[in-house]
């Protein structure tokens, strides 16, 4: 699974509990690309959610404890 340098700073946003709304005003993107960035992170890793997101990415040491 490969994932973008730009869905990596997704993940890493959500992972601190920052909204989509949150993520887009520090990476200075809108609110839908952020959900678009979300969506695809959420597709290649085959999870249903935010917290599926954050475990597989632990698993896979995309973050780091």
């Amino acid at each position: 699974m490969k994932i973008t340098k730009r869905e990596r700073e997704v993940l890493h946003l959500v992972a601190y509990e920052y909204s989509s709304k949150e993520i887009a005003q520090q990476l200075f993107l809108s609110s839908e690309t952020i959900n678009t960035h979300r969506k695809n992170i959420m597709i290649k890793m085959g999870v249903k959610n935010s917290v599926g997101m954050v475990r597989v990415a632990f698993e896979k040491q995309f973050l780091n404890p």
